[in-house]
């Protein structure tokens, strides 16, 4: 059994690790420099300024360079801008998180479609999918871990754990130097272009053949009556109602609910944990995260294609996350922060694959193979969310942080209602859908982000 993916999927996971790496350091930052909270919260919030063009650059840059090209070059870039997080200036701590985030855009996608190419031909689309899937959620989890007993135990608690990272980059560099290149960039007679390994099996269901990813595959089908090239590939399914009342309202509460329980949440209690901080930080993002990742397949159960009902499902869950999160914030409780982690953990999962499940059924022009896809679109759409520390550190001095959480339940709610009026209508078309060609996962891996791992639908992503 071939395992070439291996290094692969440790370059997934150590740049999830970089992604997450801040989460205990922010708290190193509170009790060792004069930096305010809305600074801090500004520079968890610019990783989606690298993020977003790395998620929507990642897979047409890894089809014309090739997959081996864009992730080697993204590692060093996450390497380099951990080296320049050790310096611990304000500013440099600012083109760090931009320039990690954007680095991990590309690992994610370029990464994931690596991955699945290297798995062989023998390896169906959907296990190849759960080993990207928890490549990415182990370097999340594990890097935020990491970081806080680093930072806990260890000296240069503000320099030793982005060093670690950056090491951790050029140890993945090395293992994965002798691996071949695969995608559409494989110069023809290389390893990448004819080893059969870089077509993607297909399992029951996963409908018409998709690009194998070395240039002579069969592209995906288009929609009835939709020609190859017509059209933007997803201005279709943007434009769609089903994406503007059902998909949108929840997309913020995706990473919107992981970071409120594990950015904002933590420094609320930290008195509650004095000398310990950094590991707690680290902890609470681990459970949230991990949770997540337990929550998706459920996502899968809960799909119905004739309702929104895993989508509300989603949305309630994020809600009642945020209320306890508030009484946390209230009554300064290190148990009920972990307790709200759990919930808005859970919240982040089931929306995340609610979402995904949702977008994948929109009518759509296809991409091609040059194109984002609108999974990595959706992507986007969720990373809006990681200004949610930001704005609620910018609202801080109007209002208490139980009220602010309060008032974003409620927000929550209205937008569940949006949605749960449109539940049933605008449905796609069942012969459309059943038409719609199914873009392999390797998009379904983000930031994390993942999808469920039992879905046999794309991403990650």
């Amino acid at each position: 059994m071939s395992t070439r993916w291996l290094p692969v999927a440790a370059a997934v996971a150590v740049a999830a690790w970089g992604a997450n790496q801040f989460t205990a350091l922010a708290t190193v930052y509170r009790v060792r420099t004069d930096w305010s909270a809305l600074s801090l919260a500004a520079m968890f919030s610019v990783y989606l300024v690298g993020l977003v063009p790395g998620l929507l650059l990642g897979r047409p840059a890894a089809d014309r360079y090739g997959r081996r090209r864009v992730v080697r070059g993204a590692l060093v870039l996450s390497a380099a801008a951990s080296a320049v997080l050790a310096v611990a200036d304000e500013s440099a701590v600012f083109a760090a998180r931009a320039a990690t985030g954007f680095a991990a855009g590309l690992v994610f996608l370029a990464g994931a479609a690596w991955l699945r190419e290297l798995s062989g031909p023998s390896v169906p689309p959907a296990v190849s999918a759960r080993r990207a899937v928890c490549a990415t959620g182990a370097g999340f989890s594990g890097g935020a871990l990491v970081s806080g007993v680093l930072a806990e135990w260890l000296p240069g608690p503000m320099v030793l754990p982005a060093l670690a990272h950056a090491l951790g980059c050029l140890l993945v560099l090395w293992a994965t130097r002798r691996l071949p290149d695969t995608g559409p960039a494989a110069a023809p007679g290389s390893a990448a272009s004819t080893t059969p390994s870089t077509a993607p099996a297909r399992g029951p269901g996963s409908g018409p053949a998709p690009s194998t990813g070395t240039g002579t595959g069969t592209a995906p089908s288009p929609c009835p009556g939709q020609g190859p090239g017509q059209g933007d590939g997803h201005r279709a399914a943007v434009r769609h109602p089903r994406f503007r009342y059902v998909v949108l309202p929840a997309s913020p509460a995706v990473l919107g609910s992981a970071t409120v329980a594990y950015v904002v949440l933590p420094p609320l209690v930290a008195d509650r944990v004095p000398g310990h901080a950094p590991l707690f930080g680290g902890l609470v993002a681990a459970l949230t995260l991990a949770t997540g990742v337990l929550a998706q397949p459920f996502a899968e159960r809960l799909d119905d294609r004739g309702s929104a009902r895993a989508t509300l499902t989603a949305m309630a869950t994020v809600i009642a996350g945020l209320l306890v999160g508030a009484l946390a914030a209230e009554r300064d409780s290190v148990a009920l922060v972990l307790v709200a982690a759990v919930v808005l953990g859970t919240g982040y999962g089931l929306t995340l694959g609610a979402g995904l499940h949702e977008v994948e059924r929109l009518p759509r022009t296809p991409s091609g193979p040059s194109g984002p896809s609108a999974a990595s679109l959706y992507q986007s759409t969720t990373s809006s969310g990681f200004l949610t520390p930001l704005l609620l550190a910018g609202t801080a001095g109007h209002a208490s942080y139980p009220a602010l959480l309060t008032g974003m339940a409620a927000v929550g709610v209205l937008c569940l209602a949006v949605t749960a009026a449109h539940s049933r209508r605008h449905l796609p078309e069942p012969d459309l859908v059943a038409h719609l060609p199914r873009r392999t996962r390797e998009d379904s891996c983000v930031a994390s982000a993942t999808t469920p791992p039992r879905s046999r639908r794309p991403w990650a992503e």
